[in-house]
């Protein structure tokens, strides 16, 4: 069983929005903190946004005022909404899991920006 489901990729024009989500079981969803990373082709996988409370939440510069990152604990499913996307955002989008020195990863969905 895959810990991490990750949906809602796709193409997009320069200036679009995407709305991206991640279903976790209850065990991952509680293990750690929940998180989103991307790598675009030929790059190393970096850090896009990180949720620890709905009130406490870190973003890379890149994507600040651009993305919002959410959940909903019912649902075991966190989001990252995406606004303004740009070409260079063009990258797969995975979905984390963090506790400590452990991680669970999802696939990863491909969202790709064209100009």
């Amino acid at each position: 069983q895959v810990p991490l489901v990750e949906s809602g990729g796709g193409l997009v024009q320069a200036g679009g929005s995407l709305k991206l989500s991640c279903t976790a079981s209850r065990r991952v969803f509680n293990f750690g903190t929940m998180g989103w990373y991307r790598q675009a082709p030929g790059k190393q996988r970096e850090f896009v946004a990180r949720i620890i409370s709905e009130i406490r939440t870190f973003y890379a510069d890149s994507v600040k005022g651009r993305f919002t990152i959410s959940r909903d604990v019912a649902k075991n499913t966190i989001y990252l909404q995406m606004n303004n996307l740009q070409p260079e955002d063009t990258a797969l989008y995975f979905c984390n899991s963090h506790a400590g020195t452990n991680d669970y990863w999802g696939q990863g969905t491909q969202v790709t920006v064209s100009s």
